[in-house]
């Protein structure tokens, strides 16, 4: 496809690279401010006919696009919506998809969220019984991150809304990565307002540690909790990023990042990678605000990485 793409919106630029593939229709369509039958009638004109159940069942995760007809629908409809080539086919499937510029597609995601069976993280995982089970649904969760004016991300407020999956519920198990140079021993873990802490497991030769946020009542299935913790990391390093990994679809995650006055970044960006230990892909740049802040939101995330990356003034 030729042409000049518009600028998209940090939560279309966000769920494009994270999936699924519902929500990234939906957030297109919402930006482009189409309706159904306009699209309808678009895909009409090029020879293309799809019922309005169908593009209703598609944005809403009811139905996948499955048949050649269907893929062809796709493609016309990246086009009417002033998407990228292949941006929304190639998050159907990464096996049959590829990106038709760049080769094979780095929009696909996991669909079971990153991979807790290997590594550091497995092995404190494996000395928490319970700490892998999906009890709940996440419906909400904002990190913000705080950066010193020795450049170190020294504080990560998070505040979390999760639903009950099922009777007897009664804790969210936190993982936090530390930097390259982290003091995993240093890092304190401080609960907020609704929970307390519980048992606290530190890797001995990884930045890694796993902590338990006990909510002090037992919930049942469908039941809502809303929590808050702090990581308090004063280790020496400088950052350059902080990244979400999610283990599971979260409905909307929203990340900031506040700068102090006196240690302001270069080249705020979004970024997106498929795990933990792939290459991050630039989604947008990022302006600081007057707040010397910077954010990013998305929706129905199913499973990789999402961040924000910087880098510092040279000689700073």
């Amino acid at each position: 496809m030729t042409g000049v793409h518009r600028p998209r919106s940090d939560e279309l630029g966000s769920v494009l690279h994270t999936g699924p593939f519902h929500a990234a229709l939906r957030a297109a369509i919402r930006e482009r401010g189409l309706t159904l039958d306009r699209l309808r009638s678009r895909l009409a004109r090029r020879g293309i006919p799809i019922g309005l159940s169908s593009l209703s069942n598609w944005q809403h995760g009811l139905s996948r696009p499955e048949r050649t007809t269907s893929i062809q629908a796709v493609e016309a409809l990246e086009e009417i919506l002033l998407l990228p080539d292949g941006a929304l086919v190639r998050l159907l499937d990464a096996r049959r998809y590829t990106d038709r510029s760049t080769g094979p597609s780095y929009g696909a995601r996991r669909q079971e969220g990153l991979d807790e069976h290997a590594g550091p993280l497995a092995e404190l995982l494996d000395g928490l019984p319970g700490s892998r089970l999906r009890d709940v649904d996440v419906l909400c969760c904002q990190d913000k991150v705080v950066v010193d004016a020795d450049r170190r991300s020294a504080l990560v407020h998070s505040r979390t809304l999760v639903r009950a999956r099922r009777d007897g519920v009664d804790r969210y198990v936190a993982r936090y990565f530390g930097d390259p140079g982290c003091a995993i021993d240093e890092v304190v873990v401080r609960p907020g307002e609704n929970c307390r802490l519980g048992l606290v497991r530190r890797h001995p030769r990884a930045p890694v540690l796993v902590a338990e946020l006990l909510f002090g009542t037992v919930l049942a299935a469908g039941d809502t909790w809303v929590f808050d913790d702090v990581l308090v990391d004063e280790s020496p390093s400088v950052c350059v990023e902080h990244g979400h990994g999610f283990r599971h679809a979260v409905e909307q995650y929203l990340l900031e990042v506040r700068f102090h006055p006196d240690a302001l970044p270069l080249d705020c960006h979004a970024y997106a990678r498929p795990s933990l230990h792939d290459e991050p892909r630039r989604m947008a740049s990022l302006a600081l605000s007057t707040h010397h802040a910077v954010h990013l939101v998305a929706r129905d995330v199913t499973a990789g990485v999402l961040g924000i990356g910087w880098s510092w003034p040279k000689g700073a």
